[in-house]
């Protein structure tokens, strides 16, 4: 018996170790723009990520109201239930960037695993399928075609960063994670994103209406304001991103 019971744990470990061994390291991009130093008084990306779901219009209204720019990344499913935001979005060009996080937030990793209990991609195709499926969401709303592609949960398997490079993309990775995926308080969220230093690249999410990080995200914006610091979109900066992710 205890034989047996020893040749199927030796059995269970083997297709784990296999198992293991099939799932690809992921990667988690950083990105900074080039910093202008403390005479300028620095400068920052804010980066808001649009999943699906509604629109956060305190986030907007604020973004608006004080001429902050953002870079907003939109999915192919946000796109077909916000029409009212996209146009907001269009009639101030000078604030607000669209750019390419899928057509059904799906992660960008080409081997079957979950992030964050989301299924990935899975594989080449389906990565390429997601990427040129955001995109080509993005063209059927008009405006700009898209230069930047961020993948749901922002991590990837390397080649899927090649490939995603190949289509043409940046990919856009952060440095400062602002809302912990928009579950974190208004306390939180308004603390690290104050907190934001020249050349940082900020993440949060626009699409949480009913979250209490959306308070702390327009909270944590303004007190940057107040501080002095120059917000910018990132196709208007130098940017650095590792893991050829933009070079």
């Amino acid at each position: 018996m205890g034989l047996l019971r020893n040749s199927l744990c030796a059995v269970a470990l083997s297709l784990f170790a296999a198992s293991a061994g099939n799932a690809a390291t992921l990667v988690e991009p950083t990105l900074h723009l080039k910093p202008q130093g403390a005479e300028a008084g620095g400068r920052v990306a804010l980066t808001l990520d649009a999943c699906g779901g509604k629109t956060d219009t305190r986030i907007l209204s604020a973004l608006v109201d004080n001429r902050i720019p953002a870079t907003i990344f939109v999915t192919g499913i946000w796109l077909k239930h916000n029409a009212e935001a996209v146009e907001i979005m269009r009639a101030h060009p000078d604030l607000f960037e669209l750019e390419n996080h899928g057509g059904r937030h799906i992660p960008a990793v080409d081997t079957p695993q979950k992030i964050y209990g989301i299924r990935s991609a899975g594989s080449p195709d389906a990565v390429q399928t997601e990427v040129e499926s955001g995109a080509a969401a993005l063209a059927s709303a008009g405006g700009p075609a898209p230069r930047w592609f961020r993948g749901a949960t922002a991590e990837y398997s390397p080649s899927a960063i090649a490939m995603i490079r190949k289509l043409g993309f940046k990919i856009a990775g952060f440095s400062v994670n602002g809302d912990g995926g928009s579950l974190l308080g208004a306390k939180e969220t308004a603390r690290r994103i104050g907190a934001a230093k020249d050349g940082d690249v900020i993440i949060a999410h626009i699409n949480q209406p009913t979250h209490a990080a959306g308070e702390g995200v327009v909270q944590g914006l303004l007190a940057l304001k107040q501080k002095g610091m120059t917000f910018v979109r990132l196709d208007d900066a130098e940017d650095v991103g590792n893991d050829g992710t933009t070079d």
